[in-house]
């Protein structure tokens, strides 16, 4: 017997890619129910072969659901993820909402699934950040090799990571350029097309960026509270895929070579590694894929025991929404839960 999955925020770039994964991994579904707020009521939403009409988020009975996928921003799933989780569906967040509460877990399935059993104090499972998903599965096999102390990263992160509007905005700002029009910013604090801006979120007290302090505060979370970690966030003009160059400094010895045939075999991960021209991954290539890509590994001779690394990834999929469905495929492969009729 399959599950009944909910999608709360099915009209999103983020809700329809997990429509389209769930479908893509033949997920062992009864259901798939799509959500979203009142003004999306009846939208027509793809999944597989099957269109399927919108309800409302609002009205909807959880009490028959096993798992709820919720991709509709912080506000929504702080006041929903709690009445949906007492209704006992477990409630899978791509928010940042839940991610620093102690009692839910934050998980990425490569790097830290057995800290799942923790669900059941919440019911609720908390997605990382987009660029800290991507970041922990290519630092886990190091860590457990040589033992990481510290992170310089360098983010070079795609507007898809904003929004619908924050892409049709790159759409339309790229499109005023080439034909002589004004260019209008309302997503973002200047303008994107053609630019990078070094601001993602907001800024805190210390100077950096919300963004960046996720990063930071997520990866301790996820993978080793000791590991510590300095970023700058950048939005770049890609539509999909956020990139990042990182340096790593280890407490033991580990070479490139070392670290590229380590990573070869790493879970979620693919090596692009070729001292050549074109030899590596661009963000264009990453789309529409589930790896975590590696590039430019080399030495870094500055610090004793250092790596530095080129990471990319599609962070509409293992970003947000392949992260979630692989969360609840743990659930399921890991019987921590059963569907409900079948239970009944």
């Amino acid at each position: 017997m399959g599950f009944k999955i909910a999608i709360a925020g099915a009209t999103g770039n983020v809700g329809r890619e997990l429509l389209d994964i769930l479908a893509e991994r033949r997920f062992p579904v009864s259901e798939v129910v799509p959500l979203a707020s009142s003004r999306s009521i009846g939208r027509e939403v793809s999944f597989g072969d099957k269109i399927l009409k919108c309800r409302h988020l609002d009205t909807f009975d959880f009490s028959t659901t096993d798992i709820c996928l919720m991709s509709a921003g912080g506000s929504v799933s702080k006041e929903w993820a709690p009445k949906i989780a007492a209704q006992g569906c477990v409630v899978i967040d791509n928010s940042s909402q839940w991610r620093y509460d102690s009692d839910v877990p934050l998980i990425v399935p490569e790097v830290n699934a057995d800290a799942i059993v923790g669900f059941k104090k919440r019911n609720i499972i908390a997605n990382p950040n987009c660029s800290t998903a991507q970041l922990v599965v290519a630092l886990k096999p190091l860590h457990d090799l040589a033992v990481i102390k510290r992170v310089v990263v360098s983010t070079y992160q795609s507007v898809s990571g904003a929004g619908k509007e924050a892409m049709d905005e790159l759409f339309a700002q790229t499109r005023a350029v080439f034909v002589s029009d004004p260019v209008e910013s309302k997503k973002f604090p200047k303008r994107i097309a053609f630019n990078l801006i070094p601001q993602i979120d907001a800024f805190m007290e210390d100077g950096f960026t919300k963004e960046e302090w996720k990063m930071m505060a997520e990866t301790k979370k996820i993978l080793d509270p000791k590991i510590r970690l300095t970023a700058t966030c950048v939005r770049v003009p890609v539509f999909i895929s956020h990139s990042e160059s990182v340096n790593v400094e280890f407490e033991k010895p580990i070479t490139a070579d070392e670290a590229r045939d380590l990573l070869r075999e790493s879970p979620g991960v693919l090596v692009i590694d070729k001292h050549e021209p074109g030899g590596y991954i661009t963000p264009h290539e990453a789309a529409g894929e589930d790896a975590t890509f590696i590039s430019r590994i080399r030495e870094d001779n500055t610090v004793e025991n250092g790596l530095a690394f080129w990471c990319v990834s599609d962070n509409l999929r293992k970003g947000a929404a392949l992260n979630a469905i692989q969360i609840a495929e743990v659930l399921i492969n890991r019987k921590l839960i059963t569907p409900k009729k079948q239970a009944a």
